[in-house]
């Protein structure tokens, strides 16, 4: 039976894909592993493999072409066999597979299938049929990536997690007299625009400031430097000593590592830390895992790391997925402050602004030359209560103000 190798969904938020290069062409004799084609998705541009092997028999979408995720793009027959006739292709799924935690398997296997009608068996793991029946998942809405189409357990947790995505479609604005240019949205930019209207029309939002003294900060970084370029190691950013001291605050104030899930809320073990990364089309938040067994050096290394594959889209799904808690820093483009919106399904962000040189008043009365820096918390108020967001940036304070405890 013929494979038709689908368009597949390759992050959480992707509803469509671009198809970018082929790199087999019709004829060519394929084995599992192989690279079929690039796809580039709302955040990464990455590479699709074969799922089986077979010959090449037909292309179907041409390159540069924008793609709903299961939709056909050629068509896989196995050695001998025979092409189907015309018209004979099965209509595409309806409903998108879920979101898979690696890009090694783009397509469909050859028993894959669209959800069981009622009354049908269901294929899917032990695992995923267990936190099916204890979320109240219809296994039957949904379509597996396991091999031939089983549902495996990330796709139960896909389905339950994934809210309904806020609409994105705006009345036409009224437009004044002359001339002016119509640019489409990026698959990027349509992502954002629905996620961040979620984020506002479904979280209640609420906001704290602070302002903290960053003269240590500063006096300590200009020390760990100068040790570093006698080394040879890259010199650390005033962000990494945030993103250090925000993944610090967070252990000792565990439940800001939170989300709601409806009747529930989970708390993570694991600090992944989501750090905002500006790119052309937007905006990415690619992931340090399990921050909180990281040194100051481990996560700058990897946030550079991270930075430079986001703005090349060469990310891979796992490495902008899963945060639990995103820093935002808009301080090097000048910024003194303000606030962020909520990245969901977390249920805090931290908008970090410049350091500013300013009069301040010591401890002995006298108006001297303080550097300050404005920290923002946006918080889900289903989550995190004020007090809560207090004590999280109060111990933020006390490590960038004493940044040395960083180090202990």
């Amino acid at each position: 039976m013929p494979i038709y190798i689908e368009m597949p969904k390759l992050s959480d938020t992707m509803t469509e894909g671009t198809l970018l290069k082929w790199c087999k062409k019709a004829g060519d004799k394929i084995e599992t592993g192989d690279i079929l084609a690039e796809i580039e998705t709302d955040k990464a541009t990455m590479e699709m493999e074969a799922f089986d092997d077979g010959v090449l028999h037909e292309i179907l979408i041409h390159e540069g072409a924008k793609v709903a995720i299961g939709s056909h793009l050629a068509v896989l027959l196995a050695e001998g066999e025979k092409p189907p006739a015309p018209g004979a292709a099965p209509a595409p799924k309806t409903a998108a597979p879920a979101a898979q935690s690696k890009p090694a398997t783009a397509h469909a296997p050859r028993a894959a299938a669209a959800p069981a009608a009622t009354g049908e068996r269901v294929k899917a793991s032990p695992l995923a049929k267990k936190i099916a029946a204890e979320k109240g998942v219809d296994l039957t809405r949904i379509s597996g990536t396991g091999p031939g189409g089983r549902i495996v357990r990330n796709d139960v947790i896909t389905a339950k997690a994934a809210p309904a995505a806020a609409s994105s479609t705006f009345a036409p604005i009224p437009l004044p007299p002359g001339e002016h240019r119509r640019i489409a949205l990026s698959g990027m930019r349509r992502v954002i625009a629905g996620r961040l209207l979620q984020s506002k029309s479904t979280i209640p939002h609420f906001y704290l400031h602070i302002e903290v003294d960053a003269g240590e900060l500063m006096k300590l970084r200009a020390e760990a430097n100068a040790g570093a370029e006698k080394s040879g190691q890259g010199k650390l950013t005033v962000n990494d000593f945030v993103l250090k001291a925000a993944v610090v605050a967070a252990t000792k104030v565990p439940k800001v590592n939170a989300a709601f899930d409806g009747d529930a809320v989970v708390e993570f073990d694991s600090i992944n830390l989501a750090v905002a990364v500006a790119v052309d089309d937007g905006l990415v938040t690619p992931v340090v895992r399990d921050a909180q067994h990281k040194s100051i050096r481990e996560i700058s290394d990897a946030v550079k790391d991270l930075a430079a594959r986001a703005r090349t889209k060469k990310l891979k799904p796992d490495e902008y997925q899963f945060g639990t808690i995103t820093v935002s820093n808009l301080g090097p483009y000048g910024i003194d402050s303000f606030s962020a919106i909520i990245n969901p399904p977390q249920s805090i962000i931290l908008a970090v602004g410049a350091i500013v040189k300013k009069p301040v008043v010591n401890a002995d009365n006298e108006i001297v030359v303080g550097q300050r820096m404005s920290i923002g918390l946006s918080c889900d108020h289903r989550v995190v209560d004020g007090a809560i967001g207090a004590q999280y940036l109060a111990e933020l304070r006390a490590l960038l103000e004493n940044p040395a405890l960083m180090l202990i």
